[in-house]
């Protein structure tokens, strides 16, 4: 019996290996940060050549920006759960702060990358684009959390979705300064005590 081969689109095999150079990528990005990351250094600290790195990637702004966006569509989807399972208010701000302490924790590095791509973007017209599209993403997910939880506590919110992450993510810049400072206790349960104060404020007062 003749088995059928299915042949893969030759673009499928081109993001993968982008994918794949992103993935091995990211630990060395977070580390150096954008000032001091080239694709020379990056390929030093993975297991790719730097003549393969160049080839899927036109120079290091390409890199990174592909990176970062890879790793904030996979972040944002990890507070899906909190949505999705809270039932209560105490209960979503609970497993929100909880899930905002995770991710600094396990990924302070990739945090501070972003922060920093943030802040070059201001010098450098080619990555506002991008920055702008992330923010959107983090705005979108921020409101989706806010939302659920002006559902569950029966109001309506009181702020817009820009305001909501702005304040969200003002908290969350200055935990990882104090987490990155030196401080890694006291900032995490500053986070948690300013989000448990922050979120009702974020609805309207019943009357």
């Amino acid at each position: 019996m003749a088995t059928s081969t299915v042949r893969r689109n030759p673009i499928d095999k081109h993001d993968e290996r982008r994918r794949a150079l992103a993935d091995s990528a990211l630990r060395t990005l977070g580390d150096l940060g954008y000032a001091r990351s080239s694709l020379r250094e990056i390929a030093n600290n993975s297991e790719f050549t730097h003549g393969v790195v160049h080839y899927y990637f036109a120079d290091k702004l390409d890199l990174i920006v592909y990176c970062v966006r890879q790793y904030k569509a996979t972040c944002v989807q990890r507070y899906d759960g909190v949505v999705a399972d809270s039932t209560t208010p105490d209960e979503l701000i609970e497993a929100f702060a909880a899930k905002l302490r995770e991710t600094l924790v396990d990924e302070a590095p990739m945090h501070r990358l972003w922060y920093d791509l943030r802040s070059q973007s201001m010098f450098e017209e080619n990555l506002r684009d991008a920055v702008r599209q992330i923010d959107r993403t983090l705005e979108e997910m921020v409101w989706r959390v806010i939302s659920r939880y002006a559902e569950v506590s029966g109001a309506e919110p009181a702020v817009t979705a820009n305001a909501a992450y702005g304040m969200l993510d003002g908290l969350f810049q200055q935990a990882l300064l104090g987490y990155l400072g030196g401080e890694p206790e006291r900032s995490l349960d500053e986070l948690t005590g300013q989000v448990r104060e922050l979120m009702p404020l974020m609805l309207r007062r019943q009357i």
